[in-house]
C-alpha cells in the first residue's frame, strides 16, 4: 500500500507552515494591529481566544485556543496552540500545544521530531480551515463596532 506522506517531510512541513500563514492571515487580517488579547465569537460556538505573547520585528508569538466552560471559575482553554509567526518568511509554525511542551532544538533534528512537527502543523491546518468555515475572524481594535445605546 503506498504511503500518503511525501518522501520529503521537511518540504511538506514548509508547505504546511506557508499554508497556515495564509489561513491565519484570513483569520487575523490585520496582525500588526491586533490587541494583546482578542476573542472571536460566532453563533453560539465556543469563543476563539487569541493571546499575543511576544512581538519582535520579524516574528510574533501567539496562543490560539477555544474557551470551553467560560462561566466556570476554571474555564478550559484547548487546544492552546503556541504559534510562532514568521512575518518575513510568511510562515506559521506550531511550537507547542496544551499536552506537549515546546520542542527543543539543542540537539540534531531527527525524523521523530520532524514527524511530531508535521502532525502539529497538520492539525493547525485543519483547525484553521474549521474556524474559517464557521466564520471566525479577529478584527483590529479600531475595527470593532461601536456599542449601540438605546435612549429610553
Amino acid at each position: 500500500m503506498p504511503t500518503l506522506r511525501p518522501t520529503h517531510p521537511l518540504r511538506t512541513l514548509q508547505e504546511l507552515c506557508e499554508s497556515n500563514y495564509r489561513k491565519l492571515r484570513r483569520l487575523i487580517p490585520d496582525l500588526a494591529a491586533i490587541d494583546d488579547e482578542a476573542v472571536a465569537c460566532e453563533g453560539g460556538r465556543p469563543a476563539l481566544h487569541l493571546k499575543l505573547l511576544e512581538r519582535a520585528p520579524y516574528t510574533v508569538l501567539l496562543e490560539l485556543s477555544y474557551c470551553f466552560r467560560p462561566d466556570d471559575a476554571d474555564p478550559s482553554f484547548e487546544p492552546a496552540l503556541l504559534l510562532r509567526v514568521y512575518l518575513d518568511a510568511c510562515m506559521v509554525e506550531v511550537i507547542a500545544d496544551h499536552e506537549r511542551p515546546r520542542l527543543r532544538f539543542d540537539r540534531p533534528v531527527d525524523r521523530a521530531v520532524l514527524e511530531h512537527k508535521w502532525q502539529m502543523n497538520y492539525f493547525l491546518d485543519k483547525w484553521l480551515d474549521h474556524c474559517l468555515q464557521r466564520g471566525y475572524r479577529f478584527a483590529a481594535a479600531d475595527d470593532q463596532p461601536e456599542p449601540t445605546t438605546v435612549n429610553v
